[in-house]
């Protein structure tokens, strides 16, 4: 059904929800009356079929008038600002790190890519210092060793996909890679595309766009064309949300001392580029970052992990159950030497723990840091995806999100 609720504050939200998912509807608008969401979309597939899909509040995360224009659909927002529209895109950041490593299971699960090889196989030039052993399981499990770069890029030579492999090829590992685990923040998109350029020829982002958007008709995209611009929404940092009970959740001491520590490995490898780019700008768009710069509506994000775990809309599914069971199949568990935090990584994805509350146990997907948040869980046959344009500090279990992500569990259990 489709339906239009306003919320306090002259925010309305629009969309589809399916008898039984109203509690999903709830929970979306909460986060605009309690969490001081600005504009976001939330979608959900249930065994291939959509059963959520919301959108409210403003395009732009500021209340101005961004940068595109007006696109199909429709939503009141509040004052000052273009509102969301039913096309409306966002960057995800690191929930982006999900659908490289699909490409990568995808290349093996053609024949064309042995995960047990060593990365130097088919990237010679990245045997150096001590690399050689390196395999590409290593690579999606963060555990290569390489989280950051001694020399960090600039904006412009992270866009520069040569310089951006020769970079990290170069780079002697922080530990030896295989024995240990720590977040990959910024180098997994350098390390992914550059392993995709040598087995294709193509870019990660073009690579995508065939096999996988255009045929899945996916609004998702690394690498934004730019007729498609007039989609994206402009970021803006949030302030925290307000307090519950007066009260406001700190994080641990040893997680905040690592980030604002500048020589720590935590924020050397948020600073593997550096200074950060601006994301509301066209080149940043245009950029292909396989860890950072991803670009899709909620809707499109929900039909991907959708796709990985079943058919959609008669649309054949992307993973056998041999290449499923794979990707949540456990690489890292414990503490983790970037995030400080006890993380759980899958081939490529995060898994259901801690650090990233998912659906269950068996729920697989990838967070962008800010509050982003795309996952499967095959056990239930949900697809998820939520995006929005109100960034906060954290990587993962972003408040609004984990709302979301709460609702859904009390529709199907788990």
């Amino acid at each position: 059904m489709n339906e239009s609720v306003r919320a306090p504050g002259d925010v309305t939200v629009e969309g589809l929800v399916a008898p039984g998912y109203e509690q999903v509807r709830d929970a979306f608008v909460g986060n605009f009356t309690r969490l001081g969401e600005r504009g976001a979309a939330v979608a959900v597939y249930h065994d291939g079929r959509k059963v959520v899909d919301l959108w409210g509040g403003t395009r732009d995360g500021d209340g101005g008038t961004g940068d595109g224009a007006a696109g199909e659909g429709g939503a009141g927002a509040g004052p000052g600002g273009e509102p969301w529209r039913r096309g409306t895109a966002q960057i995800v950041r690191s929930a982006t790190k999900g659908v490289a490593a699909t490409v990568l299971l995808l290349l093996h699960q053609r024949g064309s890519l042995d995960l047990e090889a060593p990365v130097a196989t088919y990237w010679p030039e990245y045997k150096a210092h001590g690399k050689d052993a390196t395999r590409v399981r290593h690579l999606l499990g963060h555990r290569a060793g390489v989280p950051a770069l001694d020399t960090p890029l600039t904006p412009e030579a992270a866009r520069d996909l040569d310089r951006a492999a020769a970079a990290v090829a170069a780079q002697a590992p922080f530990w030896e890679p295989g024995t240990d685990h720590g977040y990959h923040a910024q180098t997994y998109g350098f390390l992914t595309g550059e392993l995709v350029r040598r087995l294709t020829g193509r870019t990660l982002g073009s690579w995508v766009a065939e096999h996988m958007e255009r045929p899945l008709g996916l609004d998702l995209w690394i690498g934004l064309p730019e007729d498609e611009e007039w989609r994206v929404g402009r970021i803006t940092p949030l302030a925290p949300p307000p307090a519950a009970n007066g009260l406001r959740l700190r994080p641990r001491r040893d997680i905040a001392a690592a980030y604002a520590d500048p020589h720590s490995l935590t924020s050397r490898a948020f600073a593997a580029v550096s200074p950060e780019a601006d994301e509301n700008t066209r080149a940043h768009r245009a950029a292909e970052l396989p860890a950072a710069n991803g670009i899709a509506t909620a809707r499109g994000l929900a039909r991907f992990y959708a796709a990985l775990i079943g058919d959609v809309d008669g649309g054949r599914r992307l993973l056998t159950p041999a290449t499923l069971a794979m990707a949540r199949t456990q690489e890292s568990e414990g503490p983790d030497r970037v995030l400080v935090a006890r993380t759980r990584f899958g081939a490529g994805f995060m898994l259901h723990g801690p650090a990233s509350p998912l659906l269950a146990e068996g729920s697989f997907g990838h967070p962008g840091r800010g509050g982003s948040l795309g996952f499967a869980d095959p056990e239930s046959g949900i697809g998820f995806g939520y995006v929005t344009n109100g960034l906060r500090k954290g990587v993962t279990a972003d408040p609004r999100a984990q709302a979301l992500v709460r609702a859904v569990r009390g529709v199907v259990g788990g």
